[in-house]
């Protein structure tokens, strides 16, 4: 498999997963009327389309570890079952996100839910695997909350009126510590005897993410969150081809995006922490997605705009604080 051997490759995986993970959502735009749980479904071939063309080519190349279908049958079972869990935590955490955003909007979702995640992921992946300069780790850490804080805000003032209840804010907290806690798990799958490689450990998550879709995705089409109709699974196949290939290049993207991350935390002084947190830094990539090709602040108001100006300033001086601490 190909392992990143400098630090500006594994950054430049960093960066690509970042874009990846803050532009996949942008398929389901491209899918007006499509129920999210219906996506959903084509979002979760998407990503074995994107684990298997990934692991058939960088996970079957290079010099470091073994080829992808060795490695694959090389790990043992308690490495096999924390990349299941971590696959089938963030399933969970994936759909309550969506709900949460559902119930209470974007201002209230994104900063309970992802500010948490990354603060939980960051401490505990860090907890798994210690790396990087601590002080310019969590310093830049707490720059990207206060960005994210600040999105929401931007968020908020751009919109007339807020419908925040407590049913979404609970949500939220429970998808921010879920989404938060898949990475230690992950973390965990790569490290010690026995242990996966990224593209192995990432083929076992995706089946995590499959196998829990059934129960949870399933229960949610049933009795969706935000109060709306339960959604009929005929619906699925009255969708058009377009819609079902949008869903798939959404998860293959997303997937593709979890693959460079999961690798780059491997390289070497790199570490999971620093890679989860530039990761998450897609948050900054979905606002400029937001800005400049949906035109959503278009006819915001003018403090709206201010409060994205700083939020992107001070996501570019938080990532790349993280980005320094495994070489200062």
């Amino acid at each position: 498999m190909y392992q990143p051997e400098t630090y500006a490759i594994a950054l430049l995986f960093m960066i690509l997963s970042m874009l990846s993970w803050g532009s996949w959502a942008n398929t389901m735009k491209l899918c007006p009327g499509y129920r999210f749980q219906l996506f959903y479904w084509d979002y979760v071939v998407g990503l074995f389309v994107g684990v298997l063309a990934i692991g058939l080519t960088l996970g079957s190349t290079g010099k470091s570890g073994l080829p992808f279908f060795a490695d694959i049958a090389h790990a043992d079972g308690r490495h096999i079952w924390l990349a299941l869990a971590g696959g089938a935590i963030f399933n969970v955490a994936n759909l309550l996100l969506v709900a949460a955003i559902e119930i209470a909007g974007l201002a209230v979702a994104f900063p309970i839910g992802i500010g948490l995640a990354l603060v939980v992921g960051a401490a505990g992946s860090y907890i798994v695997a210690p790396a990087g300069n601590p002080v310019l780790l969590f310093g830049g850490i707490v720059i990207v909350v206060t960005a994210i804080v600040l999105d929401a805000a931007a968020y908020r003032a751009r919109e007339q009126q807020q419908n925040v209840t407590a049913r979404g804010v609970v949500i939220s907290l429970i998808s921010g510590l879920l989404m938060g806690s898949f990475y230690p798990f992950v973390a965990r799958a790569m490290t010690g005897k026995g242990a996966a490689g990224p593209y192995a450990t990432a083929f076992y998550f995706a089946i995590g993410v499959g196998v829990c879709s059934l129960v949870a995705n399933t229960a949610l089409m049933r009795k969706p969150l935000d109060g709306r109709q339960p959604v009929a699974f005929d619906g699925y196949a009255k969708a058009s081809l377009t819609w079902h290939a949008w869903g798939i290049i959404g998860g293959a993207v997303w997937m593709a995006g979890a693959i460079l991350n999961f690798t780059a935390s491997q390289a070497h002084i790199v570490g999971p922490a620093v890679s989860y947190s530039i990761g998450q830094g897609a948050t900054m990539i979905s606002a400029a997605w937001g800005v400049l090709v949906w035109r959503e602040f278009a006819s915001a108001p003018r403090r709206a705009r201010i409060l994205l100006a700083w939020m992107f300033a001070l996501f570019i001086c938080g990532l790349t604080a993280v980005a320094l601490a495994p070489v200062i």
